[in-house]
């Protein structure tokens, strides 16, 4: 009977550290995983970028880039790293973007963005490749017209 009790003892320990529900097994076993320092979502570029438009506004820039910059994604009104590659088309052929098709809403982008902005919808701020208030308002006046 001991030998069984000290079987079963031995058995429900284990059984308990491996599930870490084990009430004596002390804090060092029921201490948290670490965590890693930064996400990796924290890193990543964001998939979709509308730049303060809405919806509705991100559909009408995605009809255009679609009937005319080879743009061949869903009119979803989610500028992801599709419709931003179709953006990046006409700023590269009309607005000095140098980067690559990429899709992604690097400075770069945004300054060629800008350069159309200021001359076309009324952005009146720097070429900074920041996309603060002012080229998001002229963003909008640009979808707006679409």
């Amino acid at each position: 009977m001991r030998a069984l009790t000290r079987t079963l003892v031995s058995v429900t320990t284990a059984v308990g550290i491996a599930a870490g529900t084990l009430g004596v097994a002390g804090t060092a076993a029921a201490a948290p995983a670490a965590q890693p320092a930064v996400s990796a979502a924290a890193v990543a570029p964001r998939a979709v970028n509308n730049l303060g438009l809405t919806s509705a506004e991100a559909k009408k820039v995605q009809r255009d880039i679609k009937a005319n910059w080879g743009y061949k994604g869903a009119i979803d009104g989610l500028l992801g790293t599709e419709s931003w590659k179709g953006i990046q088309r006409p700023l590269k052929k009309y607005n000095g973007y140098k980067g690559k098709i990429d899709g992604i809403v690097g400075k770069e982008t945004v300054k060629a963005l800008q350069r159309l902005l200021k001359a076309r919808y009324g952005y009146t701020g720097a070429i900074d490749g920041i996309a603060g208030s002012g080229t998001k308002a002229a963003f909008k006046r640009l979808a707006n017209q679409l």
